[in-house]
């Protein structure tokens, strides 16, 4: 399967093949539902909400008044879940949850992922990321060439200093090395861009 190769200007140098086994088409909804939940799940994987039950709530655990001849309600303690200021029913607690998918599944999930950017033409391919200077000015050239006006995921196995502080004014431009890039990263942005 050829794509074009583009250059940092826009302009088309030449096709390229593109790995078969990754880009074949196939899209795998349900693994990529599967992913993206446990990697949004697992940003919040601490759960801090606690409360406290009858047994930990301050307060005395004696009977109020004797239990029969006032012509009150029976209760055996302050702290009664009923009462005012008593403890929490089945109130949350602070836990870790964290959900894990096995490596193939992750795999899989990416490879669907950049299928999809591959059938909706929103994946594109630049010979080289490399910037002669810092300025945010220069990486907006390479942006407007490319005609890239919304949010864009650059991919490379190392970025530059120069290219870091270069995007670091950008808020819909977001730079990922290769070996960190995740389904949930490639289907958050519009446009992906890989390079050689």
């Amino acid at each position: 399967m050829e794509y074009p190769l583009l250059s940092k200007e826009g302009k088309n140098l030449r096709n390229i093949e593109l790995n078969p086994q990754i880009f074949d088409g196939k899209v795998n909804l349900g693994l990529l539902t599967q992913a993206v939940y446990c990697y949004l799940n697992n940003l919040h994987s601490i759960r801090k909400a606690s409360t406290k039950t009858r047994a930990e709530v301050k307060g005395s655990g004696a009977k109020p008044w004797r239990q029969k001849g006032t012509g009150r309600a029976r209760v055996g303690e302050i702290r009664n879940p009923l009462w005012r200021k008593g403890g929490v029913v089945f109130g949350p607690k602070p836990r870790y949850v964290y959900k894990n998918i096995p490596k193939k599944m992750k795999a899989q999930a990416l490879k669907s992922a950049l299928n999809a950017k591959f059938k909706d033409k929103e994946l594109f391919i630049l010979e080289d990321l490399k910037v002669n200077s810092k300025k945010t000015k220069d990486f907006l050239k390479i942006i407007k060439a490319l005609n890239l006006n919304k949010r864009s995921l650059f991919v490379d196995e190392n970025f530059s200093p120069k290219i870091l502080l270069s995007v670091k004014n950008l808020k819909n431009i977001e730079l990922v090395r290769a070996k960190d890039l995740n389904a949930y990263q490639v289907l958050n942005y519009k446009n992906l861009i890989l390079t050689l």
